[in-house]
């Protein structure tokens, strides 16, 4: 193998890792909600890049379309998407009154929405000590969740994408 070939390789075993410490991360009420993807597939990046950049235009977020062209350099992507499950607590974190009021309105609980960042954290803190470009992106999650890659009831993800060049490509983007 070349070293662009083990790089690649680096990437593959971490993004398995990441899912595994998004998965192990502690969830608040001990409740599991979450779902993970691995994108290490051209084919199905490409799919996704798409995506984005539908949701550019229809949505004019210029960024959607930019992040879309930042992942041509990442070998492997790490989604994490949450359902929306309320904890059935009535704490009014959410905005809402009750847990019941809540699903009417189709919403996620925030104990969801916490959960979602401690997973997205403990995957990019894994990718940092694994030294691999990383950066935390809405826009690739969103793609996912237009694709129905999480089926229905995830309406909140995240995604990391990684690469090994001699620069971060998720930063410093045009």
């Amino acid at each position: 193998m070349n070293p662009a070939d083990y790089e690649k390789q680096a990437a593959l075993n971490a993004v398995a890792h990441m899912a595994a410490a998004a998965r192990t991360a502690p969830k608040t009420r001990g409740m599991d909600n979450l779902s993970t993807v691995i994108i290490d597939d051209p084919d199905v990046r490409k799919i996704v890049a798409e995506k984005m950049k539908e949701i550019a235009q229809r949505e004019d977020r210029p960024f959607c379309e930019r992040d879309a062209n930042c992942i041509a350099h990442s070998p492997a992507i790490l989604v994490v998407g949450v359902a929306s499950n309320p904890a059935e607590l009535n704490c009014g974190m959410c905005g809402c009154a009750t847990c019941d009021e809540l699903r009417g309105q189709q919403g996620v609980c925030a104990f969801n929405s916490i959960d979602l960042g401690i997973a997205i954290g403990s995957a990019a803190a894994l990718a940092a000590q694994f030294h691999l470009d990383n950066r935390v992106m809405y826009s690739i999650a969103r793609a996912c969740i237009e694709l129905k890659f999480f089926g229905e009831n995830v309406k909140q993800a995240l995604a990391i994408p990684l690469s090994v060049t001699g620069k971060n490509p998720f930063f410093d983007r045009k």
